[in-house]
């Protein structure tokens, strides 16, 4: 079959993008969306706690409720659906393959991409955590998928390892079900996840949170019976002295995310070193044009609200491609990071803008008071005060579009001491 725009991914980027490409003028019929699980809403089913939509439809709902909003509008319209299918191939020809247990082989033949396909959370394997290997040792993600949607309780004491967002939800989420958390303990000398969460999930219910401390060993035959525990130095290395043997019979990983890449690399797009994600223009077109890309599997987000924004740039950006809107410059502009700033998305801007210009980023050091500063050839675009800059809270501004139009050299984004 054919289509003018395919998303691959069903979760809140896909939705959003496909709704945002429909508003841009593409028509209902000439949009597919195809998502490998059961149903649409990617992760946000089984985040069923509060803190979506706040800044998208101005109040707080839960993950499944926000899944829906966007639910409700595709059902409303004629964009054609494949659940249960998996993408197997993108071509440089923007040919995609699909399988799915209904119609078989699919072969799209599609006139742009858009890739949502999100990330997803690091196993014990990538961090390397020596010990036995027996049953009682989960992610995250994983652990929150059998509780909320499956009813199925993974174990009684808990040991978390890792402070992300999704670990602290789940601390809480044990001890609301009569678990026992015996400690949230992160490598780093900082939390990994938002402060809210901190506070809302560790702080509230008296769990302890044990910086600068990781998981040195893992004991169990068939269950785990426990975990070693010590601090680690300034270069992360496990002080030997320190360690404590914590019994419990579940271990949590909460280790990081990373952007869900493997059909992008088919479709030889450009990666970014730092965030593992497509390499992007301010429409969110990756280095092979006509495919964009949005979401997690760009770079990992904070909130969905910020997810569902990039998103909606991305389904214009596609529809802006398929209607030649764009204007290209002669010569790339890039956006690169300054001082204390680890990236920088988007890493390009490759058109006249047509509209303001959000830029994400996250710094390598927490640090306050401090300036934003946006440069280009020793001019000063753009400059905004910040109470306190931290590694795991991403910061977002917005650069007006009349600033940019006469920007010929590259742009500089970095945090200065205020």
């Amino acid at each position: 079959m054919k289509a003018r725009i395919v998303v691959i991914g069903g979760g809140p980027a896909g939705l959003a993008a496909a709704l945002s490409a429909r508003q841009a003028g593409i028509p209902d019929t000439d949009i597919v969306i195809i998502e490998r699980d059961m149903e649409l809403g990617g992760i946000l089913p089984q985040c069923i706690h509060h803190g979506f939509g706040n800044f998208i439809f101005g109040e707080m709902l839960t993950g499944p409720e926000y899944a829906q909003r966007f639910i409700d509008e595709i059902k409303k319209t004629d964009i054609q659906i494949f659940l249960n299918t998996m993408v197997l191939d993108i071509t440089t020809e923007k040919r995609i393959h699909a399988v799915n247990s209904t119609d078989g082989l699919l072969c799209i033949q599609a006139e742009s991409i858009i890739l949502a396909m999100g990330c997803r959370e690091r196993t014990r394997s990538q961090i390397l955590i020596p010990g036995e290997r027996p049953a009682g040792i989960y992610t995250a993600g994983t652990v929150q998928r059998y509780i909320n949607m499956d009813g199925v309780m993974p174990g009684k004491d808990i040991v978390i390892l890792g402070s992300g967002d999704v670990g602290l939800i789940m601390a809480r989420r044990f001890t609301l079900e009569g678990s026992r958390v015996k400690g949230v303990y992160e490598i780093m000398p900082h939390p990994g996840g938002l402060t809210r969460n901190v506070v809302q999930c560790l702080e509230d219910y008296d769990i302890p949170l044990y910086l600068s401390h990781t998981v040195t060993s893992i004991r169990g035959t068939y269950r785990v019976e426990g975990v070693t525990v010590a601090r680690v130095d300034e270069q992360l290395h496990p002080l030997k002295e320190t360690e404590e043997f914590i019994s419990c019979d579940t271990l949590i990983l909460s280790v990081g995310l990373i952007p869900e890449n493997e059909l992008s690399q088919k479709v030889q797009v450009i990666l970014d070193p730092v965030t593992g994600g497509p390499v992007v223009d301010e429409w969110m077109q990756t280095s092979v044009p006509g495919i964009c890309a949005c979401g997690n599997v760009v770079h990992v987000h904070d909130l969905a609200d910020d997810v569902t924004e990039a998103a909606r740039i991305a389904g214009k950006g596609a529809a802006y491609y398929l209607s030649d809107t764009l204007q290209k410059k002669s010569t790339p502009v890039s956006v690169t990071p300054g001082r204390n700033v680890r990236y920088v998305v988007p890493h390009l801007i490759r058109h006249h803008l047509l509209e303001d210009l959000t830029i994400y980023f996250r710094v390598c050091t927490i640090e306050k008071p401090v300036k934003i500063r946006i440069s280009s050839d020793n001019t000063i675009l753009l400059e905004k005060t910040k109470r306190i800059v931290k590694p795991p809270e991403m910061v977002k501004i917005r650069l007006p579009a009349e600033e940019l139009q006469s920007v010929k050299k590259n742009i500089t984004v970095e945090v200065v001491p205020q």
